[in-house]
């Protein structure tokens, strides 16, 4: 067994962690942490956890939490994250963090989207939490940094082409949605069930801040330099991303030939599924899950790839693929407590 606290447990990606925490084998709960409900029991933030936990929310006192913890999740917003992280990595803790703070490797690019790094010295240690690119180096690590729920949809729809060395020149665009969940427990305008009903709409036109993420471990992979063109939109739904890349291909292809690349990429990962061609992926089919569904189709022409990733934000998009990263840290089942 071993001992796991989650540093911020009230939001949305918390409270999916404890959905899947308080039901695995090998995992004891022993501190959740809420500067907003402190002394408040866990169970009546997240409903369900009614007669399945009897934590309550505290304060954060790294000294106190790491000494019954052999992993924390990290919830918090990106800087303080950082410096929390460094607190209990000091203290001989693991830490999974869901913020962007160890994501990107670049300070330069870092701080262009999110401002000056706190301890950029240990960027260079993070591994970055994406199971299906990383899985050997995730089980030596001590740091790891969950990739974002655009992020993940994105590089694991575009990971086979680019790795393949199959994107021709032009520019690579997606067209992605996502459910209301993926902007956190906030109270804005724009959120608000009368707004959102019916209702969609684009944002960061500007630029999203999961792009440089996403074009870093395309590079990684196959050393891409296509224009990068991404639109995120809020779609009426509380749960699921939703995204369509379109690529240049390097040759003419059938969408057989092109599936064909995709499933044996994938061929043993157990948490993707490539779909028959011109299939398109269902958000419901993956709501509560850790999967992303892909599928596969080609234009007219044959000449460009067509690919429609789809994932539950909070699940395989955060806290899932975070419990998925902790069985690999600690040695179990990658899917244990995930299926």
């Amino acid at each position: 067994m071993i001992r796991v606290s989650i540093i911020g447990s009230t939001g949305y990606t918390g409270g999916e962690l404890l959905r899947y925490l308080v039901r695995h084998p090998e995992v004891t709960l022993t501190h959740l942490t809420s500067e907003s409900y402190a002394g408040q029991p866990i169970h009546q933030i997240h409903k369900f956890l009614k007669g399945k936990s009897r934590l309550l929310c505290e304060k954060l006192n790294i000294a106190a939490v790491a000494k019954d913890s052999d992993v924390v999740f990290l919830g918090l917003p990106h800087g303080t994250a950082a410096k929390t992280a460094a607190g209990f990595l000091a203290k001989g803790v693991k830490v999974i963090d869901l913020s962007a703070d160890f994501r990107i490797k670049d300070m330069k690019v870092y701080e262009k989207w999110y401002g000056k790094h706190p301890v950029p010295a240990l960027v260079k240690e993070a591994v970055f939490g994406l199971p299906e690119r990383y899985r050997d180096d995730i089980r030596n690590a001590r740091l790891v940094a969950n990739p974002g729920c655009f992020a993940t949809t994105t590089i694991l729809a575009g990971l086979p082409l680019v790795a393949g060395r199959l994107v021709g020149k032009g520019p690579i665009i997606v067209d992605a949605k996502s459910g209301v969940s993926g902007a956190g427990r906030k109270i804005e305008s724009m959120y608000l069930y009368s707004e959102l009903d019916e209702n969609m709409q684009a944002y960061a036109l500007k630029g999203h801040r999961h792009q440089p993420e996403i074009y870093q471990e395309w590079q990684k992979a196959g050393k891409v330099s296509n224009e990068f063109i991404f639109v995120p939109q809020l779609a009426p739904m509380n749960r699921g991303i939703f995204a369509n890349l379109y690529a240049p291909l390097t040759k003419k292809m059938t969408a057989d030939a092109l599936r064909d690349v995709y499933v044996n990429y994938y061929m043993r990962e157990p948490f993707v599924s490539i779909l028959a061609p011109y299939e398109s992926p269902e958000v419901k089919a993956v709501t509560y899950t850790n999967h992303c569904q892909i599928g596969i189709s080609i234009s007219a022409s044959g000449r460009e790839a067509i690919i429609t990733a789809v994932l539950d934000n909070l699940v395989k998009g955060a806290s899932g693929q975070a419990l998925q990263n902790m069985n690999l840290m600690f040695g179990f089942e990658e899917t244990m407590g995930l299926l």
